[in-house]
């Protein structure tokens, strides 16, 4: 029986999976190679409420807005999805990365930063307990391990600009299967006075930056940031599903967040599912270590819990990815009159489409 921990990732869900192995009382590291955990976060920090509120993570002291909608344009067509109240946080992720850091290290966690890790440093955490990957897309840990492959990938470049939002509780998210196909551009009112301008790719069909300078020189945009001054940039790479398998129970490898490939393939967005990913990992370790149970109870509870989710975000993208740009346009007309947009904005859900499509049927019913 293996008694300690390596975690290889100081990313959000590395560190929450460390919180809850460590506060086990099991003898947990974190190994980053990054000198400064989690920075650069090239990964925009928008975060439902409800998720949020799961992670039991104490963000408050990160929050640096709070959105109540969003509008969705295709081809001259917008679609209006308004909540009466917030259903949204936008973080700061680096001050996110940081609490859950100290909540790791209050639980005992040991946290080791500006080292990479080899193979053969893996293979001696292996021999000496379990070992968890949580170390983004491009997992070191799932390749030395061999545990399949990811196959789709989406490239996100964006920029922090000083511009003041005519409506900071609203994001903007643009559809255009000519210049951002499988994923979208995006304006996003980080905080009163700071708007994040994004664009995400499928990597088989386009090149972000591109994307991106092609975005910016868009009449709309380039009259909302012209003359303003640029704060940050960066790209990033998002996993578009999970790799088959996310668990070698003989090896006593384990692989979360990112490098699992939980993410919501609708937005990118991979911080909930990865961490509820980590809270339940963190507990297969510990059951595995107290009574021998396997390692892969933890992805038999994840799928059991997301996986229906994890395929509607997959679905979602692949129809929005497929359709001309007209045809979205008359999409959001059509949804537009059916009053959809009324009903995401009083009972949408960003993380879970199946429990939008359990109130729509029980809706429908009454």
């Amino acid at each position: 029986m293996k008694y300690n921990a390596s975690v290889v990732g100081g990313g959000t869900a590395g560190l929450i999976a460390a919180k809850k192995i460590a506060s086990y009382g099991i003898e947990t590291h974190v190994y980053d190679q990054k000198k400064r955990l989690g920075y650069p976060v090239r990964a925009s920090g928008i975060l439902s409420i409800k998720g949020l509120k799961g992670l039991g993570i104490d963000y408050s002291k990160c929050i640096t807005n709070a959105l109540y909608g969003a509008n969705i344009h295709c081809d001259g067509k917008t679609m209006k999805i308004r909540s009466k109240k917030p259903i949204a946080h936008v973080l700061e992720r680096e001050d996110l990365n940081n609490v859950c850091r100290d909540e790791a290290e209050r639980a005992g966690a040991v946290i080791i930063t500006g080292m990479r890790i080899s193979g053969n440093e893996l293979e001696k955490f292996r021999d000496e307990g379990v070992v968890m990957g949580a170390d983004g897309a491009v997992s070191n840990v799932a390749s030395h391990f061999k545990l399949g492959s990811i196959k789709r990938f989406a490239l996100t470049y964006k920029a922090e600009f000083n511009v003041e939002s005519e409506d900071s509780g609203v994001v903007e998210l643009f559809f255009d299967n000519r210049i951002y196909k499988g994923l979208f551009a995006w304006l996003a009112p980080n905080a009163k006075d700071i708007l994040e301008v994004g664009v995400g790719v499928d990597s088989r069909y386009g090149n972000a930056k591109s994307s991106f300078d092609s975005f910016i020189k868009s009449e709309y945009v380039k009259r909302i940031i012209y003359n303003k001054k640029m704060l940050d940039s960066g790209a990033s790479v998002i996993p578009m599903g999970m790799r088959n398998r996310i668990v070698d129970e003989e090896k006593g490898v384990l692989l979360v967040g990112d490098a699992a490939g939980q993410v919501k393939q609708s937005t990118g967005g991979g911080i909930i599912f990865g961490g509820n990913a980590a809270i339940k990992a963190g507990e297969a370790v510990y059951n595995h270590m107290k009574s021998g149970s396997g390692l892969d109870e933890y992805e038999k509870a994840f799928r059991k819990e997301f996986g229906l989710d994890i395929r509607l975000h997959g679905a979602i993208n692949r129809i929005y990815s497929s359709m001309g740009n007209r045809a979205f346009g008359n999409a959001l007309s059509v949804m537009n009159r059916l009053g959809i947009d009324k009903f995401l904005g009083a009972y949408g859900d960003m993380d879970r489409p199946s429990l939008i499509l359990r109130r729509f049927f029980l809706r429908s019913l009454a």
